[in-house]
């Protein structure tokens, strides 16, 4: 029904596929109560009343903040809210967060395929609302899914529709802004430099410096203690070991405390960081930017030392890629007609469908941390050994934007060179005079 069907039977589909979202969202387990929320809004009073960031611990926990003050900086309007309108305020920013990146992600696909745009993207929100990472982004009160919007807001901001426009002047600045925030997203800003995106690096760059300085100026002596001690405190955010911890640093705990873990995590993160890069590269030959982004985000999950599930957000726009297959080849020079894989494709759209399960399923709380046998390698980190696959795997497309998609990259700037002309060739040569004459 995504090219065929007629708009009351979409509407009634439709109708029935979010009925259906809404019913597991209510009864599955894993209602966390906006736990991270309250942290937020416990820290941010008690800043504002005592001058103290981090010695916040919301009651009965032992957790605290443990975000660079310029984040506390942007959440300070909790304070002039109440616990329900907070919130109420935090979920509606999170869904306009997630609409936004479901058009960026899902429109072009739906253009270039000739499917009804508004059918496509709310079965896909239905989806998307189902994973793991954005149940707990939601359910914990987090922030993950706006950080990816910044992010992203730079890929479209450096896409074809702003060549002309003085909005393409601030690409970077959600970069920056997400680098500030949260540092895992700091590796966008490498991204930009590895692709050779110089303007909107510095952009980036200078936009996360300018947000630590602001935090810096606001609240200096917390922005001491975060950068000198807090931020090397990692007890602070939970043990390593932590099933909902899948970064490469926690399932490495998980094998086992006789490991040698700090230098294996480092030797594991360079490797992953060498791969990633060379994916990358290869993505940026190809033009085929949401990949280079969406295997940024999957590399930024796995050398992180703590990945909690909901984390994983930035996995969705890589599940994009494996389910959106690559342009039809060009035709044969020879027969006109254009070759097909569709085997391939079938494939590519049921290990997508699988990879969806896998991230719906919660299964990684089915394991104890302390187990050591396979069923917890595998199991309790399948999320993690899913970010790694893709990483290693993740198809990329060759020059997927088609000209007239608004999110295509713009064509790597070339210096004119002058034609060469040459003397036109006369319409006839002379024939050489006989000898003698």
């Amino acid at each position: 029904m995504l090219t065929r069907g007629t708009t009351t039977a979409r509407i009634a589909v439709l109708a029935v596929a979010v009925l259906a979202t809404g019913l597991v969202l209510a009864v599955i387990p894993g209602h966390r109560g906006w736990f991270d929320a309250g942290v937020y809004y416990g820290a941010v009073r008690h800043w504002t009343a005592t001058g103290q960031l981090y010695d916040y611990v919301r009651p009965g926990t032992p957790y605290g903040f443990t975000y660079p003050p310029f984040a506390a900086v942007c959440m300070l309007p909790m304070r002039l809210l109440g616990w329900h309108p907070a919130i109420a305020v935090g979920v509606a920013l999170s869904a306009a967060a997630t609409a936004l990146l479901l058009y960026w992600l899902v429109d072009p696909v739906a253009r270039r395929r000739g499917w009804c745009r508004w059918y496509a993207f709310g079965l896909a929100a239905c989806l998307c609302a189902l994973t793991n990472p954005v149940r707990d982004t939601f359910s914990f009160g987090q922030v993950n899914l706006l950080l990816v919007a910044l992010v992203f807001a730079d890929r479209q901001l450096a896409s074809r529709q702003f060549t002309q426009s003085r909005w393409r002047l601030l690409a970077g600045v959600g970069t920056g802004l997400a680098a500030a925030i949260k540092l895992t997203p700091a590796l966008f800003i490498v991204h930009l430099l590895l692709t050779r995106q110089w303007r909107a690096a510095a952009t980036a760059t200078a936009t996360a410096l300018g947000a630590t300085g602001a935090g810096f100026l606001i609240a200096p002596e917390v922005s001491r203690r975060f950068w000198t001690a807090t931020l090397w405190d990692t007890d602070r955010v939970g043990g390593f070991a932590n099933m909902s911890n899948q970064s490469l640093q926690g399932l490495i705990a998980r094998l086992g405390p006789h490991l040698p873990g700090r230098a294996l995590w480092v030797a594991a993160a360079l490797a992953v960081l060498a791969l990633w890069a060379h994916r990358l590269h290869r993505a940026a030959a190809a033009r085929d930017t949401l990949a280079a982004y969406s295997l940024t985000g999957l590399a930024c999950c796995l050398v992180s030392p703590i990945t909690w599930v909901h984390h994983l957000v930035w996995m969705l726009p890589a599940l994009i890629v494996l389910a959106d297959p690559a342009p039809d080849p060009a035709p044969d020079a020879g027969t006109g007609a254009a070759p097909r894989r569709p085997g391939r494709r079938r494939a590519r759209t049921a290990l997508c469908w699988l990879l969806h399960l896998v991230l719906s399923s919660g299964m990684v709380w089915l394991w104890h941390p302390d187990g050591r046998d396979l069923g917890t390698l595998l199991g309790g980190s399948a999320y993690a050994l899913t970010t790694l696959g893709l990483l290693l795997a993740l198809p990329i497309r060759h020059h997927p934007e088609q000209p007239d998609d608004p999110a295509a990259p713009e064509p790597p700037e070339r210096t004119a060179t002058p034609a060469r002309t040459s003397a036109p060739a006369p319409a006839f040569r002379e024939r050489p005079a006989p000898a003698g004459r």
